[in-house]
């Protein structure tokens, strides 16, 4: 198959696993990038990930050039015009080569009788592409599905359209800086790496230009990881007031948990459970090449029965399963795929494994609870109703970490970095103080 064309079908077949079977991008990208040839794969990871972070525009612009919907069995086909869209609107690629690459296509995909459509429709917009630039409706004014907007709207009625412009943005790429090797400010002359520093985060650098790992100076000898720089908040905060024996819950990839190693040194006592045992090979992986030890356990957070020895742990790091809105950026996908009732789902299930972990911290120990949602449901409201049932909880708001004000809102209830802030992803934090015996 023709370069650029193997690259249209695969973002075809991935954009049609995400929009018609609800797979994640993840999912769909990895069965996607079989047997592509680097160039189609970069060309693919960009059709797809504009023509989901632009879903709702240009589902609305196609369906003005369509005569009437297409049947059910030409999904792909849908997909591909999507795909042929998006390159016309909002890519470098030549509009001649955008239309011939994804005709030919078409008939890559075994349809060759829609061949004549797909020219025709890709050509028309290019007609009549000033009438196809007004959203006509919210959903594609703004690329989020209504319930979201929403939510967005009540939440944060003075800060939406910052959060939904973020989310429509590419995410840029963040290092974390070891601290045994020096600051982010120490690397980035060392090795002359263009980007800009995070005001209050000393270890983080946040690369102008995105690069693979294998390019980054030290990566593979532990001196630097990739996280952004709102995750990396999480392990300083807690670690405030010294380490002794921690629990990272809900570890999974694993970021936070090497941080907190990076941190606590030679004596470092840490325990990371995640319930996914394949989530767990990606955790071992990066303390292998950090150089870095935990126990590391397969382990329900929420049944603490089954996995728990009975010694209290001193600081507990809670990153709860959520709703994912806070990263939307990096997986546009969410916006498809979650639903509003997922919402209230989460909330329950943060609550429990939050008042199942309570009783595992020493009396004056302190829980950081995080989220990278921006919805109250599943951040304040949750820490509401956990301090009227604890009554030996209280929240500790004292900032410890750094000079992080100034990156965060501060609500009620813990602090907000909202999508966007100095190039970080949405992250929510409360610290809980369990109140001494």
């Amino acid at each position: 198959m023709k370069s650029g064309v193997s690259a249209r079908v695969a973002a075809a077949n991935a954009l049609d696993a995400v929009v018609g079977d609800g797979k994640s991008l993840d999912w769909a990208l990895a069965q996607s990038d079989e047997g592509l040839a680097l160039n189609d794969r970069s060309m693919m990871r960009m059709l797809c990930y504009g023509c989901l972070r632009h879903h709702w525009q240009l589902r609305a612009q196609l369906a003005q050039l369509l005569d009437r919907p297409l049947k059910k069995r030409d999904r792909i086909i849908e997909s591909l015009l999507v795909v042929g869209l998006f390159q016309l609107s909002d890519t470098r690629v030549p509009d001649h080569a955008a239309v011939s690459t994804t005709v030919e296509a078409t008939r890559a995909l075994r349809r060759p009788k829609m061949a004549g459509l797909v020219n025709a429709v890709l050509r028309n917009f290019l007609r009549k592409e000033e009438t196809h630039k007004e959203p006509i409706n919210d959903e594609a004014r703004y690329n989020h599905p209504q319930w979201l907007l929403d939510r967005l709207r009540a939440d944060w009625p003075d800060d939406w359209q910052q959060i939904v412009a973020a989310n429509n943005a590419q995410a840029p790429m963040c290092l974390r800086v070891n601290p045994r090797f020096g600051t982010a400010e120490k690397y980035q002359q060392t090795h002359a790496i263009e980007g800009a520093l995070v005001a209050g985060l000393e270890q983080a650098l946040r690369l102008d230009v995105p690069q693979s790992v294998d390019d980054l100076p030290g990566f593979f000898e532990g001196q630097v990881s990739v996280q952004d720089g709102a995750a990396q908040i999480a392990a300083p905060w807690l670690l405030a007031d010294g380490s002794g024996r921690v629990l990272d819950a809900c570890a999974a990839p694993g970021g936070k948990t090497g941080q907190l190693l990076e941190l606590m040194g030679d004596e470092a006592n840490l325990t990371a459970i995640d319930s996914d045992e394949n989530r767990l090979t990606g955790i071992r992986e990066n303390l292998t090449r950090l150089g870095l030890h935990a126990t590391v356990l397969a382990a329900d957070a929420s049944n603490t029965e089954e996995w728990w020895d009975g010694e209290s742990f001193d600081q507990i790091l809670l990153d709860a399963p959520c709703s994912a809105t806070g990263v939307i950026r990096r997986h546009p996908d969410i916006k498809l795929l979650r639903r509003e009732t997922d919402i209230a789902t989460l909330a329950t299930l943060q609550e429990r494994i939050l008042n199942s972990l309570w009783p595992l911290l020493r009396p004056g120990g302190r829980l950081l609870y995080v989220t990278c949602s921006v919805l109250s449901e599943e951040n304040e409201a949750v820490i509401r109703r956990f301090l009227v049932g604890q009554g030996d909880a209280v929240e500790d708001r004292v900032l410890h970490a750094y000079n992080i004000r100034d990156l965060m809102v501060e609500k009620a209830l813990g602090f907000q970095v909202l999508p966007g802030t100095e190039g970080l992803d949405g992250f929510y934090f409360v610290c809980l103080k369990k109140a001494s015996e």
